[in-house]
């Protein structure tokens, strides 16, 4: 409001300015008497149109700035009351429910368990019993049992196992190393449970403080994650036994493998000798 006043009292000045020159210019010619005076109208060429604009172009100039401040003014002033109407009342304080709460919290801490297992699981073999079938001697293109064992026997001792018993099974051992894969993703797992772990514990305890070390940070709880890997290594190699039993129908159209073992082995034994599960229909793979 006062950059608009200011602005009026230039353009006033400006034209008094204008019409106080234009009056000074009268002639008389009278000694100390007021007569013959008249107006000399070629003396008011003495205010030149440069003047005369360069002094409207100051009061133009004055309005501007102050139509800016006014505008600038009025958009603090939105803000400032946007920001107090959306400014939380005096003693507000937010709510949860505590039933939620703390059945999640259940949920978690029954759950959490779970990364010890899979650490201790690790050292240990994933034992499965499955039954495979494969074409018999009088089917067409088919195998004795004598050839199918031949071929089941190669395979074992192509990835390191031996016979330990040939009589109605024929069991093999073997002899399992360990995984560096396996171990650093054991440790990532844990890292990623620690880490969970202490994000809970920095929920529920917020003000907690310990007499030494004051407020704890939790998340160094994550730097115990690779003794989940070292867990794991100094277990050393663990030996595997691999069942297998054979057996045909009546007519011999069709053999009957039974296997117990590891259930990766399990996998990549059907696999590798095209054996069929029994009671399964292969359906071949899109990009086989």
């Amino acid at each position: 409001m006062n950059a608009i006043i200011t602005a009026a009292f230039l353009l006033s000045t400006s034209v008094t300015e204008v019409v106080s020159f234009a009056a000074s210019s009268t002639n008389c010619n009278g000694r100390g008497r007021m007569i013959n005076c008249r107006p000399a109208r070629t003396e008011l060429a003495v205010v030149s149109p440069a003047d005369l604009s360069f002094l409207v172009s100051d009061a133009a100039d004055a309005i501007s700035t102050a139509v800016d401040t006014v505008a600038s003014v009025s958009s603090q002033d939105s803000v400032a009351e946007v920001t107090s109407s959306v400014a939380q009342p005096e003693g507000f304080t937010p709510s949860y429910s505590k039933a939620s709460y703390y059945t999640t919290l259940a949920l978690y801490a029954a759950s959490f368990p779970g990364l010890w297992s899979q650490v201790k699981r690790s050292t240990k073999a994933k034992i499965k019993r499955k039954t495979y079938v494969s074409p018999g001697e009088n089917a067409e293109g088919g195998k004795t049992q004598r050839q199918q064992a031949g071929e089941i026997m190669a395979y074992m001792k192509a990835n390191n196992y031996e016979v330990a018993d040939a009589g109605e099974k024929i069991i093999f051992k073997g002899l399992v190393q360990q995984s560096k894969s396996q171990a650093f993703f054991l440790t990532f797992c844990t890292a990623l449970g620690m880490a969970s772990l202490a994000l809970v514990l920095q929920i529920q305890f917020q003000d907690l403080e310990l007499p030494v070390i004051g407020k704890p940070n939790w998340f160094l709880l994550t730097l115990l994650s690779p003794y989940a890997g070292i867990y794991y290594w100094r277990s050393g190699d663990r030996v595997d036994d691999f069942e297998v039993k054979l057996s045909s129908n009546d007519d011999d159209t069709m053999n009957e493998i039974t296997v117990q073992g590891n259930d990766e082995e399990i996998d990549r034994m059907w696999r590798a000798l095209e054996l069929q599960e029994k009671g399964m229909v292969r359906v071949e793979g899109v990009f086989s």
